[in-house]
């Protein structure tokens, strides 16, 4: 996807190319109340404007679009049309040890047991190892602290896949 292609798709083909980057409907009929955009910075800038200004029922309806951190199968379905997006981000997780694996599967429950949802890192250039010192880590924090990590992590994956549009 381009800039260009993006400015020129009617509105329904428009929103489910932002899909690719976050599932959130507000953030999405956001970003799209500025079309067309006249640079990459712009569709960017837009993009962080409309995220910091979401409810946390945002939040946590753009976490539902993302796979568990070395679901290899969730990240198969919920990505099959996305070029390998999340795959690809999550590449660190493809060379992880199985009891490393393991350490993240049960990471993963925890956080969502005590969060409510699952865990939202930015994965892009993270060995599995980190992600994981990363998850249990986070796992000290407080419900609020954790949801301002979470959406922030979240907005760094969106701009990383938005990057993609040259």
């Amino acid at each position: 996807m381009t800039l260009d292609e993006f400015n020129t798709l009617d509105a329904h083909e428009a929103s489910q190319a932002l899909q690719l980057c976050c599932v959130s409907k507000q953030w999405i009929n956001g970003v799209l109340l500025q079309r067309p955009y006249k640079d990459l910075a712009s569709l960017r800038r837009t993009a962080n404007s409309v995220w910091s200004n979401l409810a946390r029922e945002d939040y946590l309806e753009a976490f539902e679009g993302h796979p568990k951190i070395g679901d290899v199968n969730s990240l198969k379905a919920k990505y099959a049309n996305s070029g390998d997006l999340a795959a690809h981000e999550q590449s660190g997780v493809a060379q992880a040890s199985q009891s490393l694996i393991e350490r993240l599967a049960s990471g993963n429950q925890r956080y969502e047991e005590r969060f409510g949802y699952i865990f939202i890192v930015c994965a892009t250039g993270k060995s599995a190892l980190e992600m994981c010192e990363l998850l249990e880590q986070r796992l000290k924090n407080d419900p609020e602290t954790e949801l301002q990590i979470a959406a922030e992590e979240q907005r760094k994956i969106l701009q990383i896949r938005l990057e993609q549009w040259q």
